[in-house]
Order: C-alpha cells, then structure tokens, then sequence
C-alpha cells in the first residue's frame, strides 16, 4: 500500500499542562491484519479529557498511555481488510483505535455502526461514551425528580450538554454553567436549557444564587474548583451530586493554595444528607441498550440536540487536545483524520 499509518505518539510524560513537546507526529508502515483480526480505516478520533489522566504513570482506574506508543483514545472508522467473520470490508465500526489513522482489532470492544440511523461521528459523542456518561450519571445517581433543580458543569460540552437536555426532558429545570457568553448563549438557545452562566464572571456566585432560588437538587460535576466553591452553599437536603470529571485539577502538579475546604464540605455532606457519588462509565456500559433506545429517540424526535467541534487532520490533535483541557473546545471535539463517505 502507498499510504502510511501516521501517529501521534506519547513522547514523555507531562509535568503539569501538557506542551507540543510531550507528542511526537510519525509514519509507519499501514499494519496487516493477522488471523481473526481486521483493520480499521480511522475516520474521526475522539478527544476527550480523561486523556490527560492516562498520560500520567500514577495508577488510574485503566492502563496508560506508554511512552514512545500512539496516544490511546477511542475512534470511528471503516473496515479495509477483515479475517474476522464477524466484521466484513466496508463496515463503520467504533472502536479504541488510539492516536493514528489504521489500527487493528480482533473485534473485542467493537460496536458496528449504522450510517442511515445516525452520522458515524455520533458513535464516539452523542451515542457513545459522552451521551452515555451523561446518561448514566444523571439518571442513575443524580435520580432527578420532576420540578427538581438540576445545574451542569461544563453545560456546553460533550457530556454536560446532554446531561442538560435529559434533566429538562424529566421534567426539571435545567441551570447551566459554561466558559464564556457565546457557550451560554448556545445552552439555553439551542439545548434549551433555563438559563446559563458564566462561571468567569465576578459575581457568578451571586449570579448562581439567583437562578437556584429553591437551591440545588441535582449537582453534575465536570469541573471541580471555583465552581464547585459556589455550587456547595446551595445544595438542597438529600441533594445528589454525579462526580464525573474534575477537569480544572487535571494539570495540578501540587495541592491548590487558600482555605481548606474539607471541613465545610464533609459538614455539609453530613447535615444536608448530601450524596456525592463518583462514577467510571466503562463499569457501566451494561445500560448501553437502554441509552441507545432513549437517546436515540429523543435526537430523531428533536428534544435532544448536538454539537461538534471537528479540527482536521491528525496532525492537529496534540494543540486542539491543549485546548480541550482549557475549555477551547465547543461541544464534542473530534479530529477528523480521513474524509467521511457518509456525510455529503
């Protein structure tokens, strides 16, 4: 083959926010499949902060990135070559396709994809991971009721998007918190959300306080910090916070200075019967069915919508991934490695 399998390598590990130098661009030979194993065309790769974590060497709840391998992450794709019955030529499938444009599987973790049901690029956003972390989170730990309060961290990206919608689609009211006006514009115009604030603005405690008048019931946390500093005071009883990422801490290389918040929220925990439950989707993937049928639904039937934010070129991942973990992106970021057949 002419073509050449390119790929973005872990080249050392970062010391607080990662930097060009931490990645390495190469080519290699396009791989063969071996017996049962097929090889994948990457379409679209998926960048997502929980990246970050993996490029560390401390222990986490999955294997890291390897110095001097391809970046991991997961991705969309077509199959160019298969000696699996399972997976024939021309299928899209999603996949862990790591850093690079080809990759081998044997079919395990694999889930075929369906262009006529839904754009391929929806299997690693709202149909995949993203949309079932959000899924998930809310309604099996955040349990919102009806007229209840639900506030979303990072309410325009990938997760917190979603997270927004479903909590309106129960019948809450749903109160966003974003990066920037544009980001707050879109939650509550496009996604629907009953308002959306700026976590940097000056008086967005006093902002949050306002638009929380009965408090808070439900508590999606993306972040961590500052907003989770003005998200505390105002957690209702028997309130329910889904920990899903804490994206403001990835790159702390030592403890933050300033007041020991411990005892303030292990009291409040206490008092107000507070429920803070962390949660890893990839133990959970067994509500997969469920999510598909429901999310699935409401996109065709126009209660839940999506937006992407797509770089081009493989090349461009290492910066656009820099910018995910300072909140640049807007909605779910993905590269675009190939050209999509499916999309005219």
């Amino acid at each position: 083959m002419s073509a050449m399998n390119k790929q973005i390598l872990l080249k050392s590990r970062p010391v607080g926010e990662p930097t060009a130098d931490n990645f390495d661009l190469v080519e290699t030979p396009v791989p063969t499949p071996g017996p049962n194993q097929f090889r994948v065309k990457v379409i679209y790769m998926s960048l997502d902060p929980y990246m970050r974590g993996r490029m560390g060497a401390e222990k986490t709840y999955a294997a890291n990135a390897e110095v001097g391998e391809p970046m991991v992450g997961g991705g969309v794709g077509v199959v160019e070559e298969s000696n699996n019955d399972q997976f024939k030529t021309g299928d899209y499938v999603m996949c862990g396709t790591g850093w690079q444009s080809y990759c081998l599987s044997d079919g395990t973790g694999v889930m075929k994809l369906d262009p006529n049901q839904a754009p391929i690029s929806t299997g690693v956003g709202v149909l995949g991971m993203p949309g079932l972390t959000a899924y998930y989170g809310l309604l099996e730990i955040g349990k919102p009721k009806a007229g209840e309060t639900v506030v979303v961290a990072a309410a325009s990206g990938a997760v917190g998007g979603v997270v927004g919608q479903i909590a309106r689609i129960k019948g809450c009211r749903a109160i966003g918190i974003a990066g920037s006006p544009d980001k707050c514009a879109f939650v509550v115009d496009e996604l629907g959300f009953d308002a959306c604030l700026n976590y940097k603005d000056a008086d967005f405690p006093e902002q949050l306080a306002k638009a929380c008048p009965d408090g808070i019931d439900v508590y999606f946390e993306n972040v961590g910090g500052k907003v989770f500093e003005a998200v505390l005071p105002l957690l209702n009883d028997d309130s329910r916070v889904p920990l899903c990422g804490l994206i403001s801490q990835y790159n702390m290389t030592e403890l933050p200075q300033g007041t020991n918040m411990l005892p303030a929220l292990t009291r409040a925990m206490l008092t107000h019967r507070i429920l803070i439950q962390g949660f890893i989707i990839s133990f959970h993937f067994h509500h997969l069915p469920a999510f598909l049928k429901d999310v699935s639904g409401w996109i065709r039937s126009g209660e839940l919508k999506y937006r992407e934010d797509i770089v081009e070129g493989i090349e461009n991942a290492p910066e656009a991934f820099m910018g995910l973990l300072k909140g640049k992106n807007f909605g779910k970021l993905l590269v675009r490695v190939a050209d999509d057949p499916t999309r005219n």
